[in-house]
């Protein structure tokens, strides 16, 4: 058989093998029975075509179902085995620096919070807060001032302070940020609240049973808050000390860092809530005992972030782990050619976001401004009356419907789509370049994207005007296939319902993708709101008040400025990331859909090309 015909009889085959190694579909046995065709379509070429194209992309395909199969099956325990004992401690020892830094600064905070508490009677319930003090005082004064602990079942008391716990250790880690600054400031907040509630049993005599009773479980908590400072620190230093990278490269490589330590820390966070909920309330436990349990989590922590990180750099020949020696420029061309995961997308996220923080921030910017002075006008210039943001966790995210249900003004929804339908077209033509640099954008076809892109999102206002109740909620829904829909419109030049119809047909058995990716950017979009919810947005409205002298109801038409301008950024900023996650998300479908990649290799095998008369494989 000629060499075109043994590829033209099997391409179809070859291409749905290409197919499922892309992810199409998830089935051991299917992957079994397409190694055996294609380790027999290999054999076959060996034999006849031995220096030919084919043979080479037939041990290709063969070799990826193989390590599909066989190679990867074990993987992810090995891969977590790794992590706790070779990649972790790595990174500990390598970051050592931070962690004496994070260390010495709440240790510092401790003893500012012990001495000002002797010298000023006052600035524990400063600290505490007036009612912890007197239901402590009330404590002592029945004989059990270790009560505290008893106050609630000890599941529900546990499931609490561990939820507490990773959300002040995440805030510590995620405030690094801000140049490492926002992590030593939460550390030295904590320090002096943990020196001045030590202090407060000294002074009453009861430094011993306050020290058995805090620290069997303040032991594995603190230690997890410090290395979570620590790891803020590390992620902060990328911004502060780029060194020869880019600000971004250097930040991007710091990050990852930075989180992979905050993975290391859960468990102990986890076990600390445990211990807090079940063990600390049974004070009558003998002292040694808990004294000895104390030394053992001391010892622990000793042990594996100290002395074994040290011991395993400086004796253990084993290499870097592998994000360490991953060059940090992770900012290289999109590929649209190939099916990618949600994770895969997620990264290609972040490196657009990297190339465009600043037109994008500044597109954001504007559309925030343009909201915000339209809920002010619109509102009577009373913004205050009609909007509520609550002063709690999650309280931004709570106050989000506002702003598309009519409640802020009538008529401020129908604005967004205009704003949100400007920040789209920006995203939209910026994420199009990066697919085809040869693209133009001209002003009436730029005005055309616009257009088409204000009336999709009208669809959203529309929609969020018929069912009221929860039509915030329906919106998260409705969001990633509007946006899927535009990018069908502007790319392949399509009208609204030629488009609608595009849409099902690529959606045909991958809306897995589609939820995946939706629930990666909505988890990622919360921690983003979260930020607004910090004490960071308390010191900038506290900056606000010192910089401008207003009366009580002055200062609170500012703080509802203030707010709905930052809850408003945000939101676009949020809204990119879904913008450009489902536009990667739609040349993935496409290619699955299509095979527009697979099908122009599969073409190109076979072709010749010649050197000094001489065949080559194509």
């Amino acid at each position: 058989m000629r060499e075109t015909s043994f590829i033209k009889q099997n391409q179809d085959k070859w291409r749905e093998f290409e197919s499922v190694l892309a992810g199409q579909y998830h089935d051991p046995d299917k992957l079994n029975d397409l190694f055996v065709q294609i380790t027999d379509d290999l054999s076959y070429s060996r034999t006849f075509y031995p220096n030919r194209s084919v043979r080479v992309y037939l041990n290709g395909l063969a070799q990826r179902i193989f390590f599909t199969i066989y190679k990867s099956r074990r993987a992810p325990l090995r891969r977590i085995g790794q992590f706790w004992l070779d990649e972790l401690p790595q990174l500990v020892y390598e970051s050592r620096r931070a962690f004496l830094l994070s260390f010495l600064v709440f240790w510092v905070a401790f003893g500012i919070g012990l001495l000002s508490s002797a010298m000023d009677a006052d600035f524990v319930k400063i600290i505490l807060g007036e009612s912890y003090v007197e239901m402590t005082n009330t404590n002592i004064e029945s004989g059990d001032p270790m009560a505290v602990y008893k106050q609630r079942g000890q599941f529900g008391m546990s499931v609490g302070i561990t939820a507490n716990n990773l959300w002040v250790a995440f805030l510590t880690f995620v405030m690094g940020v801000f140049y490492a600054v926002g992590s030593i400031a939460i550390m030295i907040q904590n320090g002096i609240m943990v020196g001045a509630f030590q202090y407060f049993f000294i002074e009453k005599g009861l430094f011993w049973e306050s020290f058995l009773t805090i620290w069997i479980h303040g032991t594995l908590e603190i230690s997890a808050i410090i290395i979570a400072g620590a790891a803020g620190i590390v992620m902060g230093e990328g911004l502060a000390f780029p060194g020869t990278y880019t600000r971004a490269q250097a930040f991007q490589r710091s990050a990852r860092r930075g989180v992979k330590i905050m993975i290391g820390i859960a468990p102990i966070i986890i076990l600390a809530g445990f211990i807090e909920g079940y063990l600390t309330r049974h004070t009558e436990t003998p002292d040694l005992v808990r004294g000895l349990f104390i030394g053992v989590c001391l010892l622990f922590v000793l042990v594996y972030f100290v002395w074994y990180p040290y011991i395993k750099a400086r004796y253990d020949a084993a290499q870097a782990p592998q994000d360490a020696k991953i060059p940090p420029d992770q900012r290289q061309q999109i590929d649209f050619t190939v099916v990618k995961s949600s994770g895969e997308i997620f990264g290609d996220i972040f490196n657009f976001y990297t190339r465009h923080f600043g037109k994008v921030a500044l597109l954001s910017l504007a559309g925030a401004i343009l909201l915000t002075a339209a809920s002010w006008i619109l509102s009577g210039y009373n913004l205050a009356e009609q909007v509520l943001f609550p002063a709690y966790l999650f309280g931004t995210i709570e106050a989000l419907p506002q702003f598309f249900d009519g409640t802020a003004s009538p008529w401020l929804p129908w604005l967004q789509p205009f704003v949100f339908g400007a920040l789209l077209t920006g995203v939209f033509v910026w994420l199009h370049r990066e697919y085809d640099p040869q693209v133009r954008y001209p002003l009436r076809r730029l005005l055309l994207v616009f257009l088409k892109n204000t009336a999709a999102f009208s669809t959203l206002v529309l929609l969020l005007a018929i069912v009221k109740s929860y039509g915030f909620y329906l919106l998260l829904a409705y969001l990633p296939i509007m946006l899927l829909w535009c990018f069908i419109m502007q790319i392949e030049g399509r009208n609204l319902p030629g488009a609608l119809g595009r849409l099902l047909l690529l959606l045909q058995n991958n809306l897995n993708r589609l939820v995946g990716l939706l629930l990666v950017l909505v988890l990622v979009g919360v921690l983003f709101f979260l930020i607004n919810d910090t004490m960071l947005m308390g010191f900038y409205l506290d900056l606000v008040s010192w910089v401008i002298s207003l009366d009580a109801a002055g200062m609170q038409q500012l703080s509802a400025v203030l707010l709905t301008f930052t809850t408003l950024f945000v939101l676009q900023m949020v809204l990119v990331l879904f913008i450009v996650g489902f536009g990667l998300l739609y040349h993935t479908l496409r290619e699955i859909a299509e095979a527009t990649y697979l099908r122009s290799r599969i073409q190109s095998i076979g072709l010749a090309k010649r050197i000094k008369g001489l065949e080559q494989e194509g």
